[in-house]
């Protein structure tokens, strides 16, 4: 009869699952890579289970039965924790680590409030955030390195489960000096078409700009393709051309020292959500619940 997993062997899973290298898990866990590998050989024939497909690179991947166990051992561990704490007679306030993924251009204007929010409701969490592209916080998410995430709802296939905490629609960005920034009606996108567009070049972003204008049979003149919020911006305020973002800033001044006009939309626009979002066969930890229901709070009074 196979003896019982320890918790110490699912904590020492999951940061080789979060790190996908046996030697870089064992650094950060402060172990020798021999006793991690013998730890999760064990816990393999323990579980009768292959819970990496091992690499030619040295290279971790979790397999099928490992994404599964990577949620229920949150879970567990959480449990674990919190049964210890409801013993010894301590305030039983959920604890521990939680990474959120987080889209890297949403990260400047919310990942600072609500971790500074979180970290006064619920100090016992040690709340990290992820920053990457959508691509990289999905991957993040399928893989365990994250265990929920803030993006955007463009792009995430079914096997996530996603639940809007925020609805943002769109503005129109000029230069102070541009021939329209004065105007106090909505601005149509035919009135701007020939104009050089300074595009948001993140994956699914553009495509959603960009279908604004096809939606109206119009065809942006795209003059720069800018992945970075800030740079657009930028751009714009130099009078390089207009742009279209999603996010309005609390104040309109620009890195150049030069501010841009935010202008509303005449044409129809179809709202992008922000989600929280996690896999959908992975069932969350209470640290998590409590961060989106924190999140949708917060992002909900802006």
């Amino acid at each position: 009869m196979a003896r019982a997993f320890t918790l110490v062997q699912l904590r020492y899973f999951i940061e080789i699952a979060r790190l996908e290298n046996m030697r870089a898990a064992a650094s950060a866990l402060n172990v020798s890579q021999s006793t991690l590998s013998s730890s999760l050989s064990q816990l393999e024939h323990d579980l009768g289970a292959q819970l990496f497909l091992r690499l030619p690179n040295r290279a971790l991947k979790l397999s099928e039965d490992g994404k599964r166990l990577v949620a229920r051992a949150r879970i567990l561990l959480e449990d674990a924790e919190t049964l210890q704490t409801s013993l010894s007679g301590t305030d039983d306030q959920v604890g521990g680590k939680l990474r959120v993924g987080i889209f890297a251009p949403l990260a400047p204007f919310i990942a600072p409030r609500l971790l500074s929010n979180f970290r006064e409701q619920y100090p016992k969490i040690e709340l990290q955030f992820v920053e990457g592209e959508q691509q990289q916080i999905l991957e993040a998410l399928g893989k365990g390195e994250c265990e929920i995430a803030l993006m955007y709802d463009l792009g995430v296939s079914a096997e996530f489960s996603m639940e809007s905490v925020e609805r943002l629609g769109a503005h129109i960005i000029v230069a102070e000096n541009h021939r329209l920034a004065q105007r106090k009606e909505p601005i149509s996108f035919s009135e701007l078409v020939d104009e050089p567009l300074v595009l948001l070049d993140q994956a699914h972003s553009r495509e959603y700009f960009l279908k604004l204008f096809s939606s109206l049979d119009l065809e942006p003149n795209v003059a720069y393709w800018v992945s970075g919020y800030e740079t657009v911006r930028s751009y714009v305020a130099m009078g390089l051309g207009y742009s279209i973002l999603n996010r309005r800033m609390s104040h309109n001044l620009t890195y150049t020292g030069f501010s841009v006009v935010p202008l509303p939309i005449a044409d129809p626009v179809v709202p992008i959500s922000v989600v929280v979002a996690h896999v959908k066969e992975m069932p969350i930890t209470r640290k998590a619940r409590v961060f989106a229901e924190l999140a949708r709070e917060i992002l909900n009074d802006r």
